[in-house]
């Protein structure tokens, strides 16, 4: 059974390239423009980790992987985040927040892939 991986970007750019990075590792890729789009689709599908960008309107990516962690349903989902945001202080705040790694944009695909298959293991398993 492949594994299930929701990339949330607000840029449709950002979006479309990390899914496509995502299903070429073989993982099922579905995108979200935002936390609450995010957060809907999380309570309706099966989901092993997430993708998320920290810059969005609304509901940043902090606020969206402190909701998931505080979840009684969803808390256990893998996370990544993938920015543009290099300081540590950034880095930092992602880790408090509840995320599991931590990429800066540009992110490079055989990178992603391989931190998606230690936190969640093969896409076919």
């Amino acid at each position: 059974m492949s594994k299930n991986v929701l990339v949330v970007d607000d840029s449709k750019l950002a979006r479309d390239l990390l899914a496509y990075m995502v299903s070429s590792g073989g993982y099922n890729a579905e995108a979200a423009e935002g936390g609450a789009e995010a957060l809907e689709r999380l309570a309706a599908e099966a989901f092993q980790l997430v993708v998320v960008d920290l810059n969005m309107p609304l509901m940043d990516g902090y606020e969206l992987i402190r909701r998931i962690r505080s979840s009684e349903t969803i808390s256990e989902i893998s996370i990544i985040i993938a920015t543009t945001e290099a300081e540590a202080q950034d880095k930092s705040r992602g880790v408090e927040a509840g995320a599991d790694l931590y990429m800066v944009k540009p992110v490079q695909e055989a990178e992603l892939i391989s931190n998606i298959r230690m936190l969640i293991g093969d896409a076919d398993d």
